[in-house]
Order: structure tokens, then sequence, then C-alpha cells
């Protein structure tokens, strides 16, 4: 009431002074004319309001074999660990199919993990395959901070239970003196004061001074020192620099892999693996990033500091892992390939096909 009243006055005060009409006209058509001009108010704010942007989807069937081979006389267990996709806001998973000659069960493991274990004896030594199929919609990835939309507290608050852990050193990113002042050197150089501006002046170091090469020896391990001295490598080296670094400052970081998706949409082969990070700050909550896709497309620099596209599938998150039921061996440096092993002891010879069949949207 009170600001229909302020806009009633001022309405009358336009018309008289400025129309020369009387005041009792002058009430008249004020007050015929408020509802059209709080309207007009009602719109301009909306159009100076940012609008949530729709994120890019991509729907699409995805299948993942293994061929465990024939085992040598004497041994008498094989166990097979598969990493499982899980749902999270970027991606639903559904239909999943799994199909296997042996027993098998769908555990989770540290980090909200899904780990599909296999535990093959008597014939199935002599060679076995399994299957898994399944359904998903992968949504692209966007910090509504970043990309200027509404935030509510709810989208910054950190709904993950391993907060410290994405603060702690990794076996091959150790937060040692030498990697915090390498760390440090680099937002003091870029004048950086919030968490938000030293993560940013982290992602340009990486993206400036490391390139995507996978010749030679000592890449795809995500070695930091390695990443350091080389300044070379694929998504897994970037990203070790990108979260140790952050690490080192203080700011959680943590790492995820997948497999990436051809942009074309279609049926085809996936070669190999992706991974990626995100960083959290009070201010913005969890922020994607992808150093290496950014540094093989430059043109996409800015973009990849704040999103992830909606080509790839997430299917672990975190590094050193335990599996479920634990494995024998040591931890996994990551995992998203099938592991094994064979009376207790790891086991080569693992065959791998990944598919991705795209769903036309209806």
């Amino acid at each position: 009431m009170m600001v229909e009243a302020i806009t009633l006055a001022y309405l009358a005060l336009y018309f008289s002074r400025y129309l020369l009409l009387p005041l009792t006209t002058v009430s008249s058509v004020s007050a015929r004319l408020l509802p059209l001009f709080l309207t007009g108010l009602g719109l301009l704010a909306s159009a100076n309001t940012p609008k949530a942007v729709e994120p890019r989807t991509r729907t699409f069937n995805f299948n993942y074999t293994t061929t465990v081979p024939a085992q040598a006389a004497g041994v008498r267990e094989v166990d097979l660990w598969l990493p499982v996709p899980h749902d999270d806001k970027s991606q639903d998973i559904r239909d999943l199919k799994i199909e296997a000659p042996v027993p098998y069960e769908v555990k989770t493991s540290a980090y909200g993990n899904r780990v599909l274990h296999v535990h093959a004896t008597g014939a199935a030594l002599q060679g076995f395959t399994v299957s898994m199929k399944l359904q998903a919609t992968r949504r692209e990835h966007l910090n509504p901070t970043l990309a200027g939309q509404p935030v509510t507290r709810k989208m910054l608050e950190p709904a993950d239970p391993n907060m410290s852990r994405w603060l702690a050193a990794d076996s091959l990113v150790p937060l040692d003196p030498k990697i915090r002042l390498w760390a440090q050197e680099v937002v003091t150089r870029a004048k950086a004061t919030t968490n938000l501006e030293k993560a940013k002046a982290i992602y340009e170091h990486v993206v400036s001074t490391v390139t995507y090469d996978k010749t030679g020896q000592g890449w795809g391990r995500g070695d930091i020192y390695y990443a350091c001295d080389a300044r070379r490598g694929n998504c897994t080296d970037f990203h070790a620099v990108f979260i140790g670094y952050c690490r080192a400052v203080g700011i959680p970081a943590r790492f995820s892999i997948g497999f990436p998706l051809p942009p074309e949409r279609g049926s085809a082969e996936v070669k190999g693996y992706h991974c990626w990070a995100e960083f959290y700050t009070k201010e913005t909550g969890w922020v994607p990033v992808d150093a290496s896709e950014a540094a093989k497309n430059p043109a996409k620099r800015a973009y990849f500091f704040g999103a992830h596209d909606e080509n790839r599938l997430e299917f672990t998150r975190g590094r050193d892992l335990v599996l479920a039921p634990r494995q024998h061996g040591g931890t996994l440096n990551y995992f998203i390939y099938p592991y094994a092993e064979a009376d207790g002891q790891p086991l080569a010879g693992l065959q791998q096909q990944f598919r991705v069949q795209d769903i036309p949207a209806k």
C-alpha cells in the first residue's frame, strides 16, 4: 500500500505540473493509470534480473565390457572390480543391466563411488566376459555464481562429507614445503586475495604452462612433480597440479574421472578416460574446472573455469582408492578401468571396450 500511495502521488504531480490538468482530473487519471505503471515497473525489474541458464543435456546408452583371460593352472579364484557411474546433480543413471556368468554384487565404497564386484571360480577361470549396460542423461555443469545466475544459500553449502579429504595430500600429489611454495608464488604473482581469485590464478597458470602431450614416459599418472618438471601430460597431470596447488593454499579441490563423449551425436567407441576437477569456496560453492580441455581448446579457456560440458560421464571421485570389498593389493591411483586379482595378486591382461549410443530427443 505504501508503494502504491507514493506512486499515485508522483503521477498526480506529473499530470498537474506538466499537463496542466486540474487536481480532480489528475486524481482520477492517476488512479486509472497506476496499475499499468506498476506493471511496467515490474516488467523492467524482471528484465534486469539475471535468469538461470538452461544447461545443455545429452541422453545416451553406454556399454562397458571387460574380458578376463584364462588363468594358469593352480589359480583358485579371480576377483574383478568395475566402476559403476553414480547419480548426482549433473547426471542421472537408469536401466543398469549387468551380464556375468558368475556371481556379482554392486557396493558403495569411499566418496560414494559405486563398485561392481565379480567373484569367479571353477570353469569361469578359463576366461569370462562381464558386460555393463546403462542409460544416462548428462547435464552441463555450470556454477551459478560464475554464470551470473541467482544463487540460493543451499547451492553454496558443501554437500560433501569429505571436505577434509579434499584438503589432504594424495600419494602422487604431496603437500610438502616445495609444493606449498610454488603454489603461493603463483597466487602472489597474480595478486590474488580471495579463494576464487587464487583458484583462477592457479587455473590460468596451469593452462598457460602445461602442454597437452602424451608422448614419452611418465605422463598419465597424475604425478604433480612429473607435471611440474616436464610441463606436459594428459588430463590427470593437468589436474594434479591444479588440485595440488589449490589444496596447498587452503582451497578444497576434488578429482573426478569418467569417459569423454564425442561431441558428434551418434554411435561411437570411446577409446580412453577423461578426468576433471572442482574446487570449493564459501562464496561460490563447488566450481567445475577442466584445465586440460582448456589447454586443448583455447577458445573455451574462460568457459572451462566454471563449467563442465555435457559430453562426459562420471564414474568415480577421488584418488588412492579402496574398493568394496577391499582389494588385497594397494590403493588404486584412480579407478576407471577394470581391476582384477588372481588369488589376491594384481592380474594383468584384461581387455575392455567402451561404447556410446546417443538417444535422439523426442
